[in-house]
């Protein structure tokens, strides 16, 4: 089974309308005195948000013409994992920010506790749908992907990339370190999202080479925009508030490559990514378009 749309904007509608769909079911009022730590995780779970990763597990499992449902499940846990780190690093203890999404943040929304609840809940709630048997059937898939999300979840990914984002704030960084920064903060989750398509595919590690190649650079093109969005880009269209880099006297790629030298860096990589699928014929379209889209995007 794949996805029925046949655009990337209808393919991102898509796949958001299937994500929104598997939290509800998940995220239903339990009826009891967790009720708002429920309501704290369904505010930040359903609705809003570009949804790249688990899209990007969709359009990847896609070349291996894995189970629609079985990658619909995978790219769910990808996505809690991400929602958890966007509530933790909107506390005000690390970047305190007032809106995500377009709408209040948990914290806001709710009490700093329940927000740091939510957040842990959400991160167990991603392995305890790669454990379920009911998500694929085979145990050491399910096994490589919990090893997978754990390495690109912890530090020596994303979490490590958030402790050296705060650093950042403390120390100068130079262009090797801040691409080290970004590809563990942003790129470790965008390349496990490519990964799990490609586990769920029973694909040998050594047969995902071209495609770890994508998800690199298409993680360094991703940060590369979100920096240039940040300055450039409107709020009101984010949904949430920028120039905070700036403001913190953070080093950033275009801090220290200036904003055309940054714009071009990000076009050579997204032409890079998609020379990585050079391989693959139309069934990789999504995975070019996606490429394409992280320069064109306005949030």
């Amino acid at each position: 089974m794949t996805l029925a749309a046949t655009t990337l904007p209808e393919a991102l509608a898509e796949v958001a309308e299937d994500i929104d769909r598997r939290f509800a079911e998940l995220l239903a009022d339990p009826g009891d005195p967790r009720a708002s730590l429920y309501a704290a995780m369904r505010h930040a779970a359903i609705g809003g948000g570009k949804r790249l990763r688990p899209l990007l597990v969709f359009a990847t499992a896609h070349l291996f013409a894995v189970d629609r449902n079985c990658a619909g499940w995978v790219a769910t846990a990808l996505e809690a994992i991400h929602v958890y780190s966007l509530i933790h690093d909107d506390l005000p203890a690390m970047d305190d920010d007032d809106m995500r999404r377009g709408k209040p943040t948990v914290h806001k929304a709710f009490d700093e506790a329940t927000a740091i609840l939510a957040g842990d809940c959400l991160h167990a709630l991603a392995f305890e749908i790669l454990a379920d048997p009911s998500t694929h059937a085979d145990p050491f898939v399910r096994s490589e992907l919990i090893l997978d999300l754990a390495r690109a979840s912890g530090p020596s990914g994303m979490a490590g990339g958030q402790q050296m984002d705060l650093e950042a704030e403390r120390q100068t960084f130079d262009l090797a370190t801040v691409t080290r920064l970004q590809q563990m903060k942003t790129g470790a989750l965008i390349s496990a999202a490519v990964e799990a398509g490609a586990i769920l595919g029973r694909v040998p590690p050594e047969g995902r080479t071209h495609l770890r190649g994508y998800a690199h650079d298409l993680g360094l093109a991703f940060q590369i925009a979100d920096d240039l969005l940040d300055v450039e880009g409107d709020e009101a269209a984010a949904g949430k508030k920028l120039r905070k880099d700036q403001d913190a006297g953070k080093a950033t790629f275009l801090s220290l490559l200036g904003v055309e030298r940054a714009r071009e860096q990000c076009r050579m990589l997204v032409a890079q990514a998609i020379e990585h699928l050079r391989d693959y014929g139309p069934e990789a379209d999504l995975l070019r378009a996606i490429a394409a889209y992280v320069v064109e995007r306005d949030r």
